[in-house]
């Protein structure tokens, strides 16, 4: 990113994205999500463009590109009515932290199905006791031989019954000190002793949440990523992505609201004028189109950090563009359904199923309340206050 303008390069990969997606569109997306069906044919198709793991190396199957560039994707998705939460967690966590902390032979082994999409990988941090605070987590990995054994369970995990592996962050007990220390360790999908329940949602997504039951499940040395002592520094790598791409979920959700009221609101006349030259429908819009387009600006701000290898300031521009991209999110739809009137609740218009989407922005992957916690300690020098 050049300034305040993205690079040719990322603007055509907007364009060409918008183009895929816009052959699907918003109606197909909500009639697979209700009919309980996935969205595999276009997931599978970013992956055969090169797309969906444009920002790991090219060496395995990747684009080679930054955490921007999937963002990106990640954005054009969502506004052509298609957010891919599977795009936050596969290519952006596991990817990342797969590329930056994993083996050779790791590497090999699973990022190029993460770039394709014929291996998708899900994320399991979520505990039913520990919920925002990780440091609670209770699934414990102990050595067994040469291996180990993995016993706990997960809440809220996206996507586990379309991936072929899980991420699961357990904690090892450390041989010198007795104290749990959080660990990284790839999981498939069909071992024996991992179960999972689906977790009924009003949401309308055809990407499911489970709770997760881990119950002995026995895994080889390799599977560990990373280093056992990398502590969590290896599991951060992954949650400034996780929250870049949350933003630009949110953001691209926006777009896709205030397009369609902005287009509404140009065609329905009442009072011998289109609705959209009043104020009273044109300024919540207008509002709306301010507060996301300064989210968007954060993001690539999170992005450009992360790409730069300065973490430290991007944990804190991360948490920024996730919570302004939320808020954003959530005034834009609201102001979308509003527009709509009496249409707007109906599912013909299909605006009044984005209000719980773009509500969850505010909660996860992280709660607005927690980002306000980091900023005001971190930013602002004030004290901890949890």
């Amino acid at each position: 990113m050049t300034g305040f303008t993205e690079s040719e390069e990322r603007q055509e990969l907007r364009r060409q994205v918008a183009k895929m997606a816009s052959g699907y569109g918003r109606e197909w997306f909500v009639e697979r999500a209700r009919a309980g069906e996935k969205t595999t044919e276009l997931w599978l198709e970013i992956g055969r463009a090169g797309y969906l793991g444009v920002n790991i190396p090219e060496e395995y199957g990747g684009g080679g590109g930054g955490i921007g560039d999937v963002a990106a994707v990640c954005e054009e998705l969502a506004a052509q009515g298609c957010p891919l939460l599977m795009m936050v967690v596969s290519p952006a966590i596991c990817g990342t932290v797969i590329a930056r902390y994993g083996t050779e032979e790791q590497k090999q082994r699973w990022l190029p199905g993460i770039c394709d999409g014929t291996a998708t990988m899900a994320f399991a941090i979520t505990e039913p006791d520990a919920g925002t605070n990780s440091h609670n987590i209770t699934t414990t990995a102990r050595r067994d031989g040469d291996g180990w054994v993995l016993k706990g369970q997960k809440i809220y995990i996206s996507g586990v019954d379309e991936a072929s592996n899980v991420l699961v962050v357990a904690r090892a007990e450390d041989a010198r000190t007795g104290t749990l220390k959080p660990c990284l360790f790839v999981v498939p999908t069909d071992s024996p002793g991992l179960e999972f329940t689906a977790i009924p949602m009003e949401i309308v997504s055809p990407e499911k949440q489970f709770q997760v039951f881990i119950d002995d499940v026995r895994l080889p040395a390799d599977a560990l990523v990373g280093d056992e002592d990398g502590g969590l520094v290896q599991l951060f790598a992954g949650l400034n992505p996780e929250r870049i791409m949350a933003a630009s979920f949110s953001t691209g959700l926006a777009r896709h609201a205030l397009a369609k009221a902005s287009a509404y609101a140009k065609e329905r006349t009442v009072f011998r004028a289109p609705i959209g030259s009043h104020q009273a429908v044109a300024h919540p819009l207008a509002m709306a189109h301010i507060e996301n387009e300064l989210a968007r600006l954060m993001t690539q701000k999170a992005a450009a950090l992360v790409d730069a290898g300065d973490d430290m300031a991007a944990g804190e521009a991360a948490n920024m563009a996730k919570y302004a991209a939320a808020e954003a999110a959530v005034h834009a739809v609201d102001a979308a359904v509003q527009t709509h009137g009496g249409n707007g609740i109906t599912q013909e218009y299909g605006m009044a199923g984005m209000l719980v989407a773009a509500r969850a922005g505010r909660i996860a992957p992280v709660s607005r309340e927690m980002i306000l916690n980091f900023v005001a300690m971190h930013s602002l020098g004030l004290p901890k206050s949890y």
